[in-house]
């Protein structure tokens, strides 16, 4: 007979992994709130790059102190480029979002990038998806409608920019998936904070004088040179807090644990710049997280029946 032991992490890791997420929970929509402000003065290009030369800059000290290897396996450059090109376009599209959407709206519609992330999991990559998640990412969807139509009849086509950070992350998230397995998460944030840098600076250089709108540089003035940096403070804060929580506790733990962003980003997104999504996006909004919740259950309950039929002794 044999059996299989699942060891837990020990309770204070996990109190010390839930109070991290809490941690990011907090500040990345803090992040959404600089970029926001910022976006009154600074072009989107300019914002987006500030925040991966910023994280970056603030990071590499981290690096050195912690002593963590830079060095790249092999064969990953190609993967690193992606999620690096990712991230950026993921930042790009959220960041001319909010610029005119409140932030709750915005963000609510980027939480659709679990399901996508489940779908082309089951679709594309073959994975064992039941229908009860296919489902729940289905009715999600349905929440991003609600949340989508008042925003497209306000804001015009600027409200589909969410979906392109939706979409985006989601694959960002799969290309993640190998690369955690092989590489330090430290390092492979700031190599990501570091070719994305080299991937914007280029492109504002060039687009320095071209009246482009959304990437012609401006010398910021006062305190957009605060926003800037909070931009990138908080987007290396915030991403370090998610990497060292998940890194402590179970990600079935923390997973619920992210919706508590959408309450925090509404009520910044209320006192700072009194915005408030109205009825048909709450609605939205409630859909999109019950959806989200839901799907997490499923997943629990599928790992816990796949626990249970490897520890069942043999017949």
């Amino acid at each position: 007979m044999t059996s299989t032991t699942t060891l837990s992490p020990p309770p204070d890791r996990i109190l010390a992994g839930v109070a991290l997420m809490l941690g990011f929970c907090v500040t990345a929509p803090m992040l959404d709130v600089a970029s926001k402000l910022a976006s009154s003065s600074i072009p989107v290009g300019q914002i987006t790059t500030a925040r991966f030369v910023v994280q970056c800059a603030l990071m590499a000290p981290f690096v050195w102190v912690m002593g963590v290897s830079l060095r790249v396996p092999h064969g990953h450059w190609p993967a690193l480029l992606v999620r690096a090109a990712l991230q950026l376009i993921s930042t790009f599209c959220f960041v001319a979002a909010i610029r005119v959407m409140p932030l709750a709206d915005a963000l609510a519609i980027v939480f659709v990038s679990p399901f996508i992330v489940l779908l082309v999991g089951k679709f594309y990559l073959s994975e064992d998806v039941g229908p009860r998640r296919v489902a729940a990412a289905l009715v999600g969807f349905v929440g991003v409608l609600f949340v989508i139509q008042p925003s497209f009849a306000a804001f015009g086509a600027v409200a589909l920019f969410p979906l392109g950070t939706a979409v985006g992350f989601a694959f960002y998230i799969l290309v993640t998936r190998g690369l955690s397995r092989r590489m330090h998460p430290v390092a492979l944030q700031f190599h990501t904070g570091l070719i994305s840098s080299l991937m914007c600076v280029p492109v504002m250089l060039l687009a320095d004088g071209s009246g482009a709108a959304l990437l012609d540089p401006v010398w910021p003035e006062g305190i957009a040179w605060l926003w800037l940096l909070g931009v990138g403070f908080f987007a290396a804060l915030s991403h370090m807090m998610m990497t060292y929580a998940l890194s402590l506790a179970p990600s079935a733990t923390l997973a619920p644990l992210q919706y508590l962003e959408l309450p925090v980003a509404t009520l910044l997104g209320y006192l700072v710049f009194r915005d408030f999504p109205n009825a048909l996006a709450l609605i939205g909004i409630v859909i999109i997280v019950g959806a989200g919740l839901y799907m997490i259950h499923r997943e629990r309950v599928t790992a816990r029946q796949l626990i249970t039929e490897r520890a069942a002794p043999p017949i």
